[in-house]
């Protein structure tokens, strides 16, 4: 009972596909048609036709929409360093200091 219907169902497809035959179309029959004889002269030149109307002017087409917003560009790229400043004025030369008096300073000789 499980498979019944479908094996009906498909008995049932092959059963009237079988049955379908293309109909057989008799060939036309001959028609012999007589040759005509030689050509007439040619008929005068048919008059210009008259000059059709112009057409009317079509409406105007409606307004595209907004373009997307572009990417962002690139990063430049860093700058060049700066050139160096030029080199300050020499300070004022400070006044000479008091003499020591008697005091004698050593200084002792590097050690080696």
């Amino acid at each position: 009972m499980k498979y019944s219907i479908m094996v009906s169902a498909v008995l049932m497809a092959l059963t009237l596909s079988a049955c379908d035959r293309p109909t057989v179309v008799a060939p036309a029959a001959v028609v012999t048609v007589p040759v005509p004889g030689p050509a007439g002269p040619a008929g005068a030149t048919g008059s210009t036709g008259a000059t059709g109307y112009t057409g009317a002017t079509g409406s105007t087409g409606d307004t595209g929409a907004t373009g997307s917003t572009g990417y962002t560009g690139a990063t430049g790229s860093t700058g060049d360093t700066g050139a160096t400043g030029t080199t300050g004025d020499t300070g004022a030369t400070g006044a000479r200091g008091k003499t020591g008096g008697d005091t004698v300073v050593i200084v002792p000789a590097p050690q080696r």
